[in-house]
């Protein structure tokens, strides 16, 4: 049984920093492309950043510069480091695991709120 477990969020002020992380068990981690992507209410869902089981990046316009993703192999784990957070970043964060087009898993997502 797949299971992707966020952690990390909470309340920050703006300009402040955030790091989340996702565990994941019960699946291959190394082979599968992981992914952070944000929902803000009434809002669709959009990815935040994109990690390759090879190590390559991609992230959305509106973080590029300020959040960093990274994963762990040996623990299972991906990371966001979210830096100089702005009120547009408030959402709930989701963790997704996808590999080719079989398999495409999601966490229950953590909440980030960037308030004074």
């Amino acid at each position: 049984q797949v299971q992707l477990v966020e952690s990390g969020g909470g309340l920050v002020q703006p300009g402040g920093s955030l790091r989340l992380s996702c565990a994941a068990s019960g699946m291959s981690f190394s082979i599968y492309a992981m992914g952070w992507y944000r929902q803000a209410p009434g809002k669709q869902r959009d990815l935040v950043a994109g990690i390759a089981s090879g190590g390559g990046t991609n992230y959305g316009d509106s973080v590029k510069g300020r959040f960093t993703i990274s994963r762990n192999n040996a623990n299972n784990t991906v990371y966001l480091q979210m830096n100089s957070l702005k009120p547009e970043d408030t959402a709930v964060y989701y963790c997704n695991a996808k590999y080719k087009s079989w398999f495409n898993y999601w966490g229950q997502g953590t909440q980030v709120t960037v308030s004074s």
